[in-house]
């Protein structure tokens, strides 16, 4: 979807309410993506006017933009996050495909090491039922044979391929992506699952059961919805 300036402002609007959310003394997970960096930058506004927070990026991208915005920085091996702030390519209830930016693998283990995750969105990523093809982040000599695998479980991968340059999308961890298309995805723990368990699969891009809020913004605000979590799950 082209993205206008209606799009913008509701990503701005949705980045900003989650800032919003961390507290003095936090260690902030930082996403990856145009919604996720409107939050980044409101975090350093914050922390420019007093706010005491540390972040642990995901990408790249991520650790340029905290670093411009001032963020101080700190690693998993370090500290453990409270809060991770991440968008997402599609949002259905509280489950997501991430890795439209091939970030996908350091975001899943920085947003389950997350004490709450909190996901930012405009509202053309919301649907009723997952679709968007999910990305798979492959060893690079394992792509033929994951592929393979991808379509035995009933997806048509297709290798992602590099914008403005030959050959295809190489993550920051030197690995391939294969972009794998399912149709609606009725079961998407299931699927999880089954992706998990391809070798040479590093990671995929279906975020189930992470997702403890999500912000959607709007023309006139932000809509918030919450996840329900029982004791035992807390």
């Amino acid at each position: 979807m082209k993205q206008d300036g209606g799009t913008e402002a509701a990503k701005r609007k949705a980045g900003r309410v989650a800032a919003d959310r961390v507290t003095d003394g936090t260690v902030v997970g930082l996403g990856t993506g145009s919604t996720a960096a409107h939050a980044i930058r409101a975090l350093g506004e914050a922390v420019d006017a007093g706010l005491d927070v540390e972040g642990i990026p995901t990408s790249y991208q991520s650790r340029r933009l905290a670093r411009e915005a001032g963020i101080p920085l700190t690693t998993l091996e370090e500290a453990t996050p409270d809060v991770a702030i991440d968008g997402a390519d599609e949002v259905a209830g509280f489950d997501l495909v991430k890795g439209g930016g091939a970030a996908h693998a350091r975001e899943k283990y920085v947003d389950a090491a997350a004490a709450e995750l909190l996901v930012v969105a405009d509202p053309s990523k919301l649907a009723d039922r997952l679709s968007h093809p999910v990305p798979v982040e492959v060893l690079p000599d394992a792509a033929p044979v994951v592929a393979e695998r991808l379509r035995a479980l009933g997806g048509d991968p297709d290798l992602r391929a590099a914008e403005r340059k030959d050959g295809p999308v190489v993550t920051d961890n030197g690995n391939l992506v294969l972009d794998c298309a399912f149709g609606p995805i009725d079961d998407p723990a299931a699927l999880a699952g089954d992706l998990s368990a391809v070798p040479g699969a590093v990671e995929h891009g279906l975020f189930v059961g992470l997702a403890d809020a999500v912000f959607v913004g709007r023309d006139d605000g932000v809509e918030v919805h919450e996840a329900e979590r029982s004791e035992a799950s807390e």
